[in-house]
């Protein structure tokens, strides 16, 4: 009797693998479509060269955007290379808003290395942007679904935006008191700045794989609710993570004082009344401690275990094709699960 062995359940980490190595070569293929110039700071960008354009294997990103992208057709039961122009549209998109975020926030590197900006100056940097987001919306436009592929992007990117200005804007208000920044206006934040690209990226690879709108839509609900997941953990390891595995000091976020959920979630505490002042001085370790103490770390966490299942119900709910489904939601709980 032939024993019945039962099909391999790839990881995530093969999944994100799996993704990289169908979309690299169409993404090299649209970044030598721009002018020399811009296609070497784009290349710089994802790691492929050097400033002067030498040959270089410099870490790059996880390529989970265009991993949804190429899942999202899957699921939608075409192939993966339905997806692949989607995958491309997003991650230029992706390249576009780390360009110019870098330069907003002023951080001087990226992945361990000089950001764009402090490797060709800011003006180029910009410029290099334009010219990813421009190749990005071209490249949908000349998918099938074309047009309908680049009214998603567009949306998508309005509430990115409109995420990006809400951050920026909560560096300006105080810690305390009737103009702080709750946690409500946290999650419409991440929603928006971290949740809109992800969402859009299952919902283009879907409609390119031809799936019917109800599922197009419950797949961009779910990114949008992941999205929130992995800015909730980003937040814990930006206070609490391992430099060596984030690639960032130890409570980086705390230094620059960003509104990060932990902190608004401790600071509605009774247990928080000195962290304002702590907040404001050099003392990061004490601040992190108080944090934690006064909940800010749990409540985060429970915050992300709450859009991690929100996401998974609305993939359960799908009409997805079975494998892919599976893929997604073990990429769903590896993304979420970091410090989970």
């Amino acid at each position: 009797m032939t024993a019945v062995t039962s099909p391999v359940r790839p990881s995530a980490p093969r999944t994100l693998d799996r993704c990289r190595e169908l979309v690299r070569p169409r993404l090299r293929e649209a970044v030598e479509r721009l002018h020399p110039w811009m296609a070497e700071m784009a290349a710089y960008s994802f790691g492929w060269c050097e400033v002067g354009g030498a040959p270089a294997a410099a870490p790059g990103g996880k390529g989970v955007r265009q991993a949804l992208a190429v899942l999202g057709a899957e699921a939608a039961g075409a192939g993966g290379h339905a997806g692949v122009p989607a995958a491309v549209a997003v991650e230029l998109v992706h390249a576009f808003s780390l360009l110019h975020d870098d330069i907003m926030d002023g951080d001087a590197t990226r992945r361990r290395r000089p950001a764009v900006w402090q490797a060709y100056g800011t003006g180029p940097a910009v410029l290099a942007g334009d010219a990813l987001f421009a190749l990005a919306v071209d490249t949908l436009a000349a998918a099938p679904e074309g047009p309908g592929a680049v009214r998603l992007l567009s949306s998508a990117l309005a509430d990115l935006v409109r995420g990006q200005a809400d951050d920026l804007l909560f560096a300006t208000r105080p810690w305390t008191g009737p103009d702080r920044v709750t946690p409500r206006e946290y999650r419409t934040m991440a929603e928006g700045k971290t949740g809109a690209l992800l969402g859009c990226a299952l919902a283009l690879g879907a409609t390119l794989g031809g799936a019917p709108r109800d599922t197009v839509d419950a797949l961009d609900r779910a990114g949008r609710h992941l999205g929130v997941a992995f800015q909730l953990v980003d937040d814990v390891l930006g206070i609490w993570g391992d430099p060596a595995v984030t690639g960032k000091p130890v409570g980086g976020d705390l230094r620059e004082g960003k509104k990060t959920f932990p902190v608004l979630a401790a600071l509605g505490s009774p247990a928080a009344r000195r962290l304002p002042a702590l907040l404001g001085s050099c003392e990061h370790a004490r601040a992190a401690a108080l944090i934690e103490t006064a909940g800010g770390r749990t409540e985060a966490l429970a915050e992300a275990r709450t859009h991690t299942a929100a996401a998974r119900r609305l993939l359960g709910t799908a009409r997805l094709a079975p494998g892919p489904a599976e893929e997604l939601t073990r990429l769903l709980d590896h993304l979420a699960g970091r410090a989970l």
